[in-house]
């Protein structure tokens, strides 16, 4: 499914929720003994860390059916529309995966999702949350969903041996994109691939051209750009463009038909010297065999050392659950300090709570968790966390036009459409 086909339906699907209304909660104090989980989770990494949340569960209520519904498709590109088809019909998950700010916040608009103010309040969130994050899970200061971690989505990812036998020195956390094009070129003139690429996954390209803008216009500018006051005709922008352009002309030839893991178990075997991907890659290159600091490093993408761009997994309880006791005792598990440590050794991301002790994970794990805390945070549009899903699909529709034009008139065309669908109230 191509980036604009994709990102059409998805957003479509998204809006079609509205037409729900906001039904009262079921119950969540009747016993049932089922609970349903829809994600799509279910790469080399993501499925291990998912079963280290329903383990945890289903110890804790080992009568419960406990219904791992994951669906395939990177970043929820078909789970996505699968969910709006049954919340239409009334038939929704007990919980399902979304992301952080507008994706859970348009959940809650719509009435489907439920307040999880008992789940904050009994695990005591709101003063252990990175403030930023907790912010965008809240809808007239109550949240409506619960996170399970942070990925840092601004990383330039390593093989150590194609570096080598190319005669690339490893970069660094100071390096500028000028330097990362330098390298690209070094590693061409050896016969290497320089980039890996998931294209089959559209959001990987996406986030390609989110850490080359981020790089363009630093914090600031992306503060301007969710806030709706990027000119996206100008300078800036067209800086962005013209480095995503030439940076693109670097990605592995097989790239489109390569799925974002495929690409970064490619990266492993050596069959690229880079990837421009969040760190869900680090627990794919790990459950690939590769080891860090051996096989393969990591650094933030040239000219964002000091952000952290976020993609934040979220979890959500249905208002019309069946078995919204249980949806509400699966979210209050996930916080538990050693379940959040077997998930995040996992997955690759980091805890978003204080109360969480990060001193068993990784050294690229401690890492990102200074970060996470000591940098400013930004949202993510690939992942609809900083923009609505009318303002998503115009950003995919707009990156694909211009990888398949280079035209940054189009481009800022295709933005405009989207800019003004996002002014207008959702009904």
């Amino acid at each position: 499914m191509s980036a604009r086909c994709w990102t059409a339906a998805a957003a479509a699907a998204l809006l079609a929720v509205s037409a729900c209304g906001s039904d009262e909660p079921t119950s969540a104090t009747q016993d049932t003994q089922r609970l349903e989980i829809v994600s799509w989770w279910t790469s080399g990494s993501e499925a291990p860390a998912l079963n280290a949340l329903l383990d945890a569960y289903r110890r804790a209520h080992p009568g419960v059916d406990t219904v791992n519904a994951a669906i395939t498709g990177g970043a929820g590109s078909e789970a996505i529309v699968e969910l709006a088809k049954r919340l239409q019909r009334g038939d929704p998950p007990d919980v399902w995966q979304t992301f952080a700010g507008q994706s859970v916040q348009g959940y809650a608009n719509r009435g489907v999702v439920r307040d999880v103010s008992s789940v904050f309040d009994a695990g005591d969130l709101r003063a252990a949350m990175q403030p930023t994050i907790l912010r965008s899970l809240l809808r007239d200061g109550r949240p409506y969903g619960v996170p399970t971690g942070a990925h840092r989505s601004n990383v330039l990812w390593y093989n150590v041996d194609v570096l080598k036998k190319a005669g690339v020195d490893p970069p660094t956390s100071g390096d500028s994109a000028a330097m990362f094009q330098d390298d690209l070129r070094a590693i061409k003139a050896s016969g290497a691939a320089p980039l890996c690429l998931g294209g089959k996954d559209p959001f990987t390209t996406v986030e390609l051209f989110e850490n080359v803008l981020l790089s363009t216009i630093g914090a600031g500018g992306w503060q301007d750009m969710a806030g709706d006051h990027l000119d996206w005709r100008g300078t800036r922008v067209r800086a962005a463009l013209r480095t995503f352009g030439d940076v693109l002309t670097y990605a592995d030839p097989a790239a489109s038909g390569l799925t974002w893991d495929a690409a970064t178990r490619k990266l492993a075997a050596g069959g690229c010297a880079f990837e421009s991907m969040n760190d869900s890659a680090y627990g794919e290159l790990l459950a690939a065999g590769a080891k860090e600091g051996e096989d393969f490093g990591a650094v933030p993408f040239p000219g964002t050392g000091d952000s952290f761009l976020a993609v934040v997994d979220v979890f959500v309880a249905a208002t019309k659950a069946e078995n919204a006791k249980n949806a509400l005792a699966f979210l209050g598990g996930i916080n538990d300090p050693a379940t959040q440590l077997a998930f995040h050794k996992a997955k690759g991301s980091v805890p978003v709570l204080r109360t969480v002790d990060v001193a068993a994970l990784s050294p690229y794990q401690r890492g990102v968790s200074r970060s996470l805390w000591n940098s400013p945070v930004l949202l993510s549009v690939a992942h609809g966390e900083a923009r609505s899903p009318e303002f998503q699909e115009g950003f995919y529709n707009a990156v694909s036009t211009y990888v398949r034009t280079r035209d940054p008139a189009a481009f800022a065309d295709d933005l405009a459409g989207a800019v003004a669908n996002d002014r207008i109230p959702p009904r």
